[in-house]
């Protein structure tokens, strides 16, 4: 059963409710599996996706599949650096389930995208990280407000003390990197993108209140 306190003093606390939310399946909408939601162990930086896909929830890990390692590829980061810098989550936590046009994953449905808002808003307010990536237009549209992606690709925003960066998503099934001059859109923002890392890198760690 779905439990939601109102108030968290730590990530731990949320994590154990979050892994164990059911709140989309008890308002009748189709899912194959529970929540993705990822250790988390000093991340400064968050990511921010649309759903885990079917490995996945598998799983219960974050961009384990295809997805994930192009992901990795365009950040330069191996499997360890890249799950140490950042902590993973979603618009909606749990694997949708296929389209029904069998092409890619069901994109999830506004009611599911506001019962999953809960626990990025309270990840962001305990973890507060300095850096963001926004990955994908349906992120893009619940982080950002903005209406369409490719315009904003590499910009940076200000979200909460902390750098905002969209990204386009990395599925298989996408074409927009199909476009040399989106390619190129990608190849700036992943020049913004290192060198915020890189600030991370060499930056102390923010003192505790």
């Amino acid at each position: 059963m779905t439990r939601r306190r109102s108030r968290y003093r730590s990530i731990a606390s949320l994590q154990r409710d979050n892994r164990v939310c059911r709140a989309c399946a008890e308002a009748g909408y189709p899912l194959e599996s529970l929540p993705v939601v990822q250790p988390y162990t000093g991340q400064r930086a968050y990511i921010h996706g649309q759903a885990p896909g079917a490995l996945e929830g598998e799983q219960r890990l974050p961009w384990r599949g295809r997805a994930g390692r192009t992901l990795r590829r365009w950040l330069e980061l191996d499997e360890d650096e890249f799950y140490a810098t950042f902590y993973c989550a979603s618009v909606t936590r749990c694997y949708p389930g296929k389209a029904r046009s069998g092409n890619g994953d069901r994109t999830p449905t506004p009611r599911e995208q506001e019962l999953c808002a809960f626990w990025r808003e309270w990840e962001l307010e305990l973890i507060q990280p300095e850096l963001i990536l926004v990955v994908g237009g349906l992120s893009a549209r619940r982080l950002l407000g903005v209406a369409t992606l490719a315009e904003h690709i590499g910009r940076r925003f200000e979200l909460d003390g902390a750098a905002a960066i969209p990204l386009p998503h990395p599925s298989g099934t996408s074409r927009w990197l199909n476009d040399p001059a989106n390619r190129e859109r990608l190849a700036q923002a992943l020049v913004v993108v290192r060198d915020e890392l890189e600030r991370l890198r060499t930056a102390p760690p923010p003192s505790s209140p």
